[in-house]
């Protein structure tokens, strides 16, 4: 069989006295270093002269917010005919760590549609606390990596903060039409591997986050088309605080008909290279299909206003053509870097102070989160390679030159 297991890295930052200088997990069978992101030449959304509104930070990326974190396992393995437990395996782990310091942020979640799952979402709601890494995988690997972010808590905060990690926010797609995902073959060790990652010492600042097959994204598909992971973000201006809103998601949603980029009807205009089931070209239905977006922000707001960003996320899906279909689990994450509250003194009998943003300033926030939503679906579409899974299933990426000929016609592309 062929196999292919990748760890990709983004941005960097010191480690937490809290873990401590040294961490050893266990090794990723098979494990090789991706090609660094910062050497890859696949182009983005913008290099094909799609159009946006709003302007992006430095990286364009989530890791644009100072602290935040990327790193995507990728397992790619085999060809041929379904073997449940064998292969092919299409699948994959992206995790997003909040604050290199570990420290618990403030964070909310809201759903467009829910016929998917995002675990820690009652502790969330209920302490407004957002503590550990965000995890995202297929379906159904959502326990396995649950239990293994407890597990690596307990090991290396000890059992005392551990329990402060004991509801880790886990989220997924289902991955099945490409990827034997009843094989299960997302591991602890994959989970330790990309833990460790995330709390590995470096000096260095935020890099680009890979996309498209990469991490949970790996075998997904949005709009009939290939997908998987996307990111974007948006700068405020100084008049609107400087403020920074990044975005990530793993798109795994929409049908082709209502696929729309910049305005556009592209699904409509490139209707054919539908997925290839057997001897079959059809549609893989949005009804079956989901997406789940992360929001991170700088900005100084409390839970209740990040449900507000988390929400708006839904706008973006719909400006892209998702429709939130009523068996799509469309669910989404906000959270702040502004205030990470130190995770030793959680249970300290002590009075908080904290800043928030006004309410009536928030709207360039929230139009920024619809913006960047946006950007990072179609930056997924554009970065995702047609792959070959189980059963010979096949789906295509959306083409380049193609998307670029549909938005000269509509004079929607860019100079």
């Amino acid at each position: 069989m062929n196999r292919r297991t990748m760890l990709s890295t983004s941005a960097a930052f010191a480690l937490s006295p809290i873990i401590g200088s040294s961490i050893a997990g266990p090794t990723v069978r098979a494990a090789s270093l991706a090609t660094p992101v910062s050497d890859q030449q696949n182009p983005r959304a913008r290099d094909l002269g799609v159009p946006f509104e709003g302007t992006p930070g430095p990286l364009n990326a989530i890791t644009d917010v100072a602290g935040v974190r990327v790193e995507h396992l990728t397992l790619i393995e085999g060809d041929g005919v379904l073997e449940v437990g064998v292969g092919p395996i299409r699948t994959g782990l992206t995790g997003i760590l909040p604050r290199a310091d570990l420290a618990p942020v403030f964070g909310s979640w809201d759903t467009l549609n829910g016929s998917g799952e995002m675990t820690g979402t009652e502790v969330l709601d209920e302490s407004g606390y957002l503590i550990g890494p965000i995890q995202i995988t297929n379906t159904l690997s959502v326990g396995i990596v649950r239990d293994s972010v407890t597990s690596w808590a307990y090991e290396h905060l000890g059992p005392d903060l551990s329990l402060f990690v004991s509801a880790p926010v886990v989220a997924e797609t289902w991955d099945g039409l490409l990827n034997d995902i009843n094989g299960h073959h997302i591991t602890a060790e994959h989970v330790f591997t990309v833990l460790d990652a995330l709390a590995r010492d470096s000096d260095g600042a935020g890099l680009p986050v890979t996309e498209g097959n990469v991490g949970g994204g790996t075998g997904m598909i949005c709009h009939a088309f290939k997908g998987g992971i996307g990111t974007a973000s948006r700068k405020l201006d100084d008049e609107n605080g400087g403020f920074t809103v990044g975005v990530l998601v793993q798109a795994n949603h929409g049908t082709r008909a209502n696929l729309t980029i910049a305005g556009v009807p592209v699904g409509m205009e490139i209707a054919d290279l539908m997925p290839e089931f057997g001897d079959q070209a059809r549609e893989s239905s949005g009804k079956t299909s989901s997406i789940i977006g992360v929001v991170a922000t700088d900005a100084p707001l409390l839970p209740h206003q990040l449900k507000r960003l988390a929400k708006r996320m839904g706008l973006g899906v719909g400006i892209v053509g998702g429709r939130g279909e009523d068996n799509s689990g469309d669910i989404f994450l906000a959270f702040s870097t502004a205030h990470g509250l130190d995770l030793e003194n959680l249970g300290n009998p002590s009075v908080v102070s904290v800043n928030m943003l006004q309410f009536f300033l928030t709207d360039p926030l929230l139009e920024a989160t619809v913006q960047a939503t946006e950007e990072a679906i179609v930056n997924a579409l554009v970065a995702a390679e047609t792959m070959t899974g189980r059963d010979g299933n096949t789906v295509h990426a959306l083409p380049h030159d193609r998307l670029q000929d549909v938005l000269r016609a509509y004079n929607r592309l860019a100079s």
